[in-house]
């Protein structure tokens, strides 16, 4: 839906309005994404919802909107167009299945699921429904991963052997989650800890560079015990179907990240340290791996943004498929069921 505006100047160009819902607040990147529709002309959130009635009346007050008593009403509103669901990760699979029925598009902060089996049924939903999806998986858009995967595809690398990432930084030594945020490191709510809260970025783009998962396991712990018996550090490893093993890694107490991505290859190297990334191929010219490789494309928007310009009718948006969000469910649940057997698992 649209607002053209009143009686608006011949001489002056109007600007189409799509309508967004707000379907809770919860997630630590909920302030994020309210100064990122504030930036934004072409989009309007009509209402906030969210179960705690201060939560959404800080963000609707942000935004210059109301705050919605029920999430039906939102969802029901024949002027929104699409919904932001930023709730906590428990009530995902209420929410996505009732928006997905009522043909609203829906950009769903990461991880989809509680667990590979909701994130499996909200997959089928939303692709029943038809409507654009998109979650948080923002890293792929990067310009050293677009680099690397064009030669991927190319077959700079050769066979590639090993894959490795982290996405590590020190929110449980610093305390992140103490008050606003405390249900993140609650797995009741969230589903997982610090390796599925973190993890699941390195694992959807291991997973976007090399394809599906044969099998996973996990070494998963908790060292501080800030919060509980929630896992705060963990080290996952998968094997994937081209025969190629990759290893991610994901941390609330680590005081530095520098090398983020690894991959090998029979024919080629890639390193991202400190974000400048160093390659090794004889088949690119120049890419001798002892200089910082600065002939990139262009970054992609970030993955909210994405979903924000594919609802306002930008075309060929490069989006997650609600297939691929619960896929990384999928595989994360068999690296957790891996790390409390002691075993491997096999990816289904």
């Amino acid at each position: 839906m649209t607002d053209k505006g009143d009686n608006p100047s011949p001489h002056c160009k109007t600007i189409d309005i799509t309508h967004i819902g707000l379907l809770g607040v919860a997630h630590i990147h909920t302030p994020h994404f309210v100064q990122r529709l504030k930036a934004r002309t072409d989009v309007h959130v009509k209402q906030v919802w969210d179960p705690d009635p201060a939560r959404a009346t800080k963000a609707a007050a942000e935004l210059g909107t109301s705050v919605s008593s029920d999430p039906a009403a939102t969802i029901n509103d024949p002027e929104v167009a699409a919904v932001v669901v930023c709730a906590e990760t428990n009530r995902h699979k209420d929410l996505v299945p009732r928006v997905a029925a009522a043909r609203k598009h829906l950009f769903v902060e990461k991880p989809l699921g509680f667990a590979a089996a909701d994130a499996l049924a909200m997959a089928e939903d939303v692709e029943k429904a038809g409507v654009l999806f998109q979650t948080g998986y923002f890293m792929r858009g990067a310009p050293e991963v677009q680099f690397i995967r064009q030669h991927l595809a190319a077959g700079s690398f050769g066979k590639i052997t090993r894959i490795r990432h982290s996405t590590c930084h020190a929110g449980a030594l610093g305390g992140w989650f103490d008050t606003d945020w405390r249900w993140m490191a609650d797995p009741k709510l969230a589903g997982c800890g610090a390796f599925g809260d973190l993890g699941t970025h390195s694992l959807d783009l291991v997973l976007y560079l090399l394809g599906q998962a044969d099998s996973a396991t996990a070494s998963i712990d908790n060292v501080t015990k800030r919060y509980g018996d929630c896992d705060e550090v963990g080290e996952g490893m998968i094997k994937f179907k081209s025969g190629a093993i990759g290893t991610i890694a994901a941390s609330w107490l680590d005081v530095a990240n520098p090398y983020t991505l690894q991959l090998a290859g029979t024919e080629g190297h890639a390193l991202i340290c400190d974000g400048k990334l160093y390659v090794t191929s004889k088949h690119i010219e120049g890419a001798d791996g002892k200089q910082p490789w600065t002939q990139l494309p262009p970054a992609w928007p970030h993955a909210f943004d994405l979903f924000l310009d594919a609802i306002t009718g930008k075309p060929n948006v490069p989006l997650v498929g609600a297939k691929e969000a619960a896929y990384r469910n999928v595989v994360m649940e068999a690296m957790y069921t891996g790390a409390n057997a002691g075993t491997w698992v096999k990816v289904k």
